[in-house]
């Protein structure tokens, strides 16, 4: 049987102890790792690896003892309670050795999960578990996390009492950092919050997120939005220093005075604007200050200004490319508006 989307985050987060087995695959090697982390909790409980009900072995084990898998799901623990064979790093090569497990499975053995890398549509194992009458297939692709799973994870963090514009900045969070930064990011704002009833705040979340290159970026480009011309040197330089493409730079300028210009040139005004261009978070309130601060027209002329640095940055040219940058950003930041 496979599973997907909402589905499959439902299954991982309560799988069926009665199907034999789960495979879970995937280009991410931390989002399987999490999940599978997270089914195998719900299978065999908290004190499940240190009652020694949790077995593990990678496909290399496999590969050498074709046997190994087999002997895991039919011993007996010493410790009663539901056990789970974990086999990692599984690949096509294996799909006879993981079909005769799933073949010889009976009520009351453990249970099977495997997880592999990203497998194509043809793939052996991937058909096997998905055309099996008592094993689940669940995908997991590098799609944002959705609100259902961003709610499951602040439940399992403690955090009930949220407000909306948190939620929607912790969503904002959620596509920017990887999983295993974002989990940790949770775990972070669960002890600051512990004990503390009041609602989540956004304020909160900005002061607890992780700083990020990006985060930087974007500070950058705030600094020549709301013309903060001296700032934007030093800024360079910083970003410079951390390795920083001119062209990642340019492209999130753009990006930027796009958005800002889509605000700006909306009918029903700039608020409204501010929602069709999907801007959320704690940007959201400076930015509606600079598309009014700007005006529609001023803002196009900052755009042709950054494309035309984009085109140079990727031509011939031999001109040093962050000078180049630097002095674009230095002259929309004093641009008249």
């Amino acid at each position: 049987m496979i599973l997907k989307g909402a589905e499959g985050n439902r299954y991982l987060a309560k799988p069926d102890p009665a199907r034999a087995g789960l495979l879970i695959f995937g280009a991410d090697a931390m989002r399987v790792a999490l999940k599978r982390q997270d089914a195998i909790l719900a299978l065999i409980g908290a004190a499940g690896e240190s009652e020694m009900r949790l077995s593990r072995m990678s496909g290399a084990d496999l590969r050498k003892d074709s046997a190994l898998m087999l002997d895991a799901i039919k011993e007996v623990g010493f410790f009663p309670g539901p056990r789970v064979v974990f086999a990692e790093d599984v690949t096509d090569g294996l799909t006879d050795t993981i079909a005769f497990a799933l073949k010889s499975w009976k009520p009351g053995d453990a249970n099977i999960v495997v997880t592999a890398g990203n497998l194509t549509g043809k793939s052996a194992l991937k058909t096997l578990f998905e055309k099996h009458l008592n094993a689940v297939s669940i995908g997991l692709y590098d799609d944002p996390p959705s609100r259902e799973e961003i709610e499951d994870a602040l439940k399992r963090s403690g955090l009930v009492q949220i407000e909306p514009a948190a939620m929607a900045d912790l969503t904002t969070l959620a596509r920017a950092l990887d999983p295993g930064d974002f989990r940790q990011t949770l775990e972070k704002i669960s002890l600051y919050k512990w004990g503390d009833q009041t609602p989540l705040t956004p304020t909160e979340i900005l002061a607890l997120a992780p700083a990020t290159i990006e985060a930087e970026v974007d500070d950058l480009i705030s600094c020549v939005a709301e013309n903060r011309h001296t700032e934007v040197g030093p800024l360079m330089r910083r970003l410079q220093g951390q390795g920083i493409n001119p062209v990642t730079l340019c492209i999130g300028a753009i990006r930027h005075f796009r958005a800002l210009h889509i605000a700006a040139s909306d009918p029903s005004g700039v608020s409204s604007g501010i929602m069709k261009a999907r801007i959320f978070g704690p940007r959201r309130a400076a930015m509606e200050r600079q598309a009014s601060h700007w005006g529609m027209y001023s803002l196009e002329q900052a755009i042709a200004l950054l494309v035309e640095t984009d085109l140079s940055l990727r031509s011939t040219s031999k001109a040093p490319a962050m000078a180049v940058m630097e002095r674009a950003l230095i002259r929309l930041a004093m641009m008249k508006r």
